[in-house]
């Protein structure tokens, strides 16, 4: 996995952590979502470097995505399963 996030946490400015909603990214689930939409890469291409199905990818990314928006539409906050150790 290539991507390392430079934060793991994203919250509406202004609101407090006590009263937000949270919703959990994998590193799957990014790492879908920044080669598919931060590299453009076709899914297939991307499948492979993720050495998962094509099909497999797009379920990844389909959750992904949908997380992503409910917390831009409903103002939730976004927290990165962010592994240090580099272990899945």
């Amino acid at each position: 996995m290539n991507c390392r996030p430079g934060s793991v946490y994203f919250k509406p400015r202004g609101v407090p952590m006590t009263e937000l909603e949270e919703v959990s990214l994998s590193m799957d689930e990014l790492e879908a979502v920044r080669l598919a939409d931060h590299e453009r890469l076709y899914h297939a291409e991307a499948a492979k470097k993720m050495d998962i199905s094509r099909q497999t990818f797009g379920r990844i990314l389909i959750v992904a995505r949908r997380k992503i928006s409910e917390c831009l539409i409903h103002g939730k906050a976004l927290r990165i399963e962010y592994l240090r150790s580099g272990k899945r």
